[in-house]
């Protein structure tokens, strides 16, 4: 009985774990990105339910140094960019060691909460942090579905 609880329960670990997205990066400028996960997002284009607040983690390396960093999150639309607004934007206090140092690897965590007024619709996510400078760090995308 112990070792079907143990399999069942790493089954269902596996099945929630993290796997890295395919992103689209939209122009990072100061650092490079290695990775972006959303959690949970089993599959793709990722479902995006409201009223669900999903983690999300960028492991990125800076090719500059900043004493801090900022980021902005956007729905794009019919091509326009809606601002979705984020809880904690100070990067600084998303994970990363401030200062950002020229040659270091940052695990950027933050969350984006999908509130209940959000349409039901396909749109892509775009993320941007900037560095002290207002020049991007990074920028990504990704296709998701928002549903209720």
């Amino acid at each position: 009985m112990l070792a079907l609880t143990l399999i069942l329960f790493l089954a269902a670990s596996a099945a929630v774990r993290a796997e890295p997205l395919k992103f689209k990066d939209c122009g990072s400028k100061d650092g490079n990105i290695t990775e972006v996960n959303v959690t949970p997002c089993p599959t793709e284009p990722c479902v995006l339910h409201k009223g669900t607040s999903y983690s999300v983690n960028v492991t990125f390396s800076s090719h500059i140094n900043s004493s801090g960093s900022k980021a902005k999150v956007y729905g794009e639309i019919l091509g326009a960019d809606v601002p979705f607004p984020l809880d904690e934007p100070d990067g600084c206090k998303s994970g990363i060691s401030c200062p950002i140092q020229s040659g270091h690897t940052y695990n950027y965590l933050n969350k984006l909460p999908v509130k209940t007024i959000y349409p039901s619709i396909k749109l892509v996510v775009k993320w941007e942090l900037y560095d002290d400078q207002d020049s991007l760090l990074f920028c990504w995308k990704i296709p998701v579905q928002i549903s209720g």
